[in-house]
């Protein structure tokens, strides 16, 4: 499948971009995140390795339509306020409820 990505075109296959990422050790995943075989990667570290370009000339979007239009499962950035558990405090003052004043 013929892409662009930063501006210069690719000819991606499916089978090549999984076998370009065989052995490598996934990166914790902070934003846009592919499925490939069984691990989940950063989006940025597969266009970074399928691309060999610095992951600063190119975005998570480009990667991640590239990659989904050759049927890789492609997740969004995981969401921070989803996540944020409550502080002990923030849980304690739950606990106690509203003080009238």
């Amino acid at each position: 499948m013929r892409c662009v990505i930063a501006r210069f075109p690719f000819d991606l296959i499916k089978s090549e971009v999984q076998q370009s990422m065989k052995g490598v050790r996934p990166e914790p995943i902070t934003g846009e995140s592919v499925i490939i075989g069984r691990r989940h990667y950063p989006v940025k570290q597969v266009g970074e390795i399928i691309t060999r370009q610095d992951r600063r000339d190119f975005s998570a979007g480009e990667v991640t339509r590239a990659l989904s239009r050759l049927g890789f499962t492609c997740r969004p950035a995981p969401s921070q306020e989803a996540d944020a558990a409550p502080t002990a405090l923030e849980a304690a003052s739950a606990l106690l409820g509203p003080t009238g004043g």
